[in-house]
């Protein structure tokens, strides 16, 4: 599938705070495909497939008929809860155009939270039963609770400070700061202001938790034959996978491998299929649902080891564009805006193109080689490696 599909458009709504959405969630959808559309410069009626994760409520056959689509061929949606889709979605439309099951696949996802409910909280139900009658009757209810118990293992093991989780924290909001489009635009934050927030579960202060955001954000794919003729520097799906390791049940916490971000071997074959190592990825997005997951997901991505931790997750070697691994550029689901990722996954579009609020190599002609990592500690997980023109004519690869 490497190079097979490339993107032709990306589209995102206003972001607001969860329930102040102006709109009804299926019309949020409508206006992130519209805009990515406009930015591929193509028509609606053009597309011919959907995939979209984590149980999106947007139906493909209803889409189809509001955007005056003659003909659906490809509806798919990637199995799971949380933001462990949204690289699988890519990967999903990429394998329909690689196949020839579609010929213009969108990448959705929609939110509206004050129409259907909050998506963080923590169950409110008369009867518990299956994975939740082992967690909610003794209180670990919500995914900020069941997460921090990995992170703190992880962190246990191999040393970790606080200060690691603060770096990126930190790293995400002063990106925000040059990202109009960011919710936290504005809104900087300070070591100070990190130490002296309030605990929501330890280790994560309320700046280590994602934002709960109503919009909705798409990607259009095409074959990488008909993006060379579209406007935008082409951006082509190198390796995108998705998966988890043996027994990942992180609900009920029986996973073997419990201190993990559920990418061990998903990491592995994302780099096989994309043909790059590590050390051939200029930049990084990483889906922070908490930062802990964003620290074991670098990791498992083999860009630092675990006990080198405290020295790599520094603000100043985490920053654009001078810092030695930047990260979350767009300011993530931390400071830009909780659209279960697929806003992260635009980000390491934009950093190919050259159109990221904070680029990097814009002297030396840009990113490469940009990497999307989604939905850490949930199953199944999937991560997406996006390349240059440079990268399919070998350079680099």
């Amino acid at each position: 599938m490497r190079g097979a599909a490339a993107v032709a458009g990306v589209g995102q709504t206003t972001y607001w705070k969860w329930g102040q959405a102006d709109e009804p969630e299926f019309k949020l959808a409508l206006r992130a495909i519209m805009a990515a559309c406009e930015d591929a410069g193509i028509s609606p009626s053009e597309i011919d497939g959907f995939a979209s994760y984590s149980n999106d409520r947007t139906e493909a056959s209803r889409l189809a008929a509001a955007l005056g689509i003659d003909e659906l061929k490809y509806a798919v949606m990637q199995w799971g809860g949380g933001g462990g889709g949204a690289a699988g979605a890519v990967a999903n439309a990429a394998a329909a155009i690689a196949t020839g099951q579609a010929d213009c696949v969108v990448a959705f996802r929609a939110l509206a939270q004050g129409q259907f409910g909050r998506f963080g909280q923590g169950p409110r139900r008369n009867t518990i039963s299956g994975a939740n009658a082992h967690t909610v009757p003794y209180g670990l209810m919500s995914p900020a609770q069941m997460f921090a118990m990995r992170v703190n293992r992880f962190m246990h093991d191999h040393g970790v400070d606080q200060s690691a989780l603060r770096a990126i924290s930190l790293a995400s909001y002063q990106h925000a700061q040059t990202n109009p489009a960011a919710t936290m635009y504005g809104k900087p934050l300070t070591a100070e202001q990190y130490d002296e927030s309030r605990w929501i579960v330890e280790p994560f202060h309320i700046y280590d938790c994602c934002q709960e955001n109503d919009g909705a954000a798409a990607i259009i794919l095409v074959s990488a034959e008909r993006a060379a003729d579209l406007a935008h520097r082409p951006t082509y799906v190198l390796g995108a996978v998705s998966g988890s390791h043996h027994r990942v049940g992180a609900p009920v916490h029986n996973d073997p491998l419990y201190a993990t971000s559920s990418f061990t071997t998903v990491a592995p074959r994302l780099y096989e299929m994309a043909g790059v190592t590590p050390a051939d990825v200029d930049v990084v997005q990483s889906y922070e649902n908490f930062t802990g997951g964003v620290l074991m997901a670098v990791v498992e991505h083999g860009f630092c080891e675990p006990e080198q931790a405290n020295e790599f997750f520094t603000l100043d070697n985490l920053l654009a564009p001078d810092g030695d691994f930047p990260l979350n550029t767009s300011g993530g689901n931390l400071a830009e805006a909780y659209m279960h990722g697929l806003g992260l996954t635009i980000e390491a579009i934009r950093q190919i193109r050259g159109t990221s609020p904070n680029q990097l190599r814009a002297a030396d002609g840009g990113v490469d080689v940009s990497m999307m990592i989604a939905g850490p500690m949930v199953t199944p997980v999937s991560s997406v490696i996006f390349g240059s023109d440079a990268t399919i004519e070998g350079i680099g690869a």
